[in-house]
């Protein structure tokens, strides 16, 4: 009885893991090309700040609505809950991005895309630490 709950738990885990990484990927696309376009008119930093809250509102949509399943929490509540668990995400896409674009790869002698690059691996960072935070947190089922 327990290796079926334990092989229920973690089929599971996996599908909404899978569905948490596809959304999660389309978001940060739109994340990605937000910052492209915004960045034509607006610094880098802040393009970036924008293209996240650009691609958190997405992810928020398409987490209720495929991922998550319904909670008990109001529509306020898991938004609340959702901008904060991405605010710490933000601060580490911020912060890798940054980093490595104004910093690292200067550094290194990696000029061609270096932003691209930099704010592709940022995005990329808080993947794991935001699906927890949604999964116990954002869209808590109890």
């Amino acid at each position: 009885m327990l290796v079926g709950l334990f092989h229920s738990w973690k089929t599971r885990l996996d599908t909404e893991l899978a569905r948490f990484l596809i959304v999660g990927g389309f978001s940060a696309l739109v994340n990605l090309v937000s910052r492209y376009v915004l960045n034509l008119v607006m610094g880098y930093s802040a393009a970036i700040l924008l293209g996240y809250l650009c691609g958190m509102v997405t992810a928020f949509v398409l987490f209720r609505m495929f991922v998550f399943p319904a909670s008990r929490l109001s529509t306020a509540t898991e938004f609340v809950r959702f901008a904060l668990v991405n605010l710490v995400a933000v601060i580490q896409v911020w912060a890798v991005s940054v980093f490595l674009a104004e910093w690292l790869f200067p550094r290194i002698g990696l000029v061609t895309h270096a932003h691209d690059i930099a704010h592709l691996i940022g995005v990329a960072v808080p993947a794991f630490t935001s699906y927890l935070g949604h999964k116990h947190y954002s869209f808590q089922q109890h």
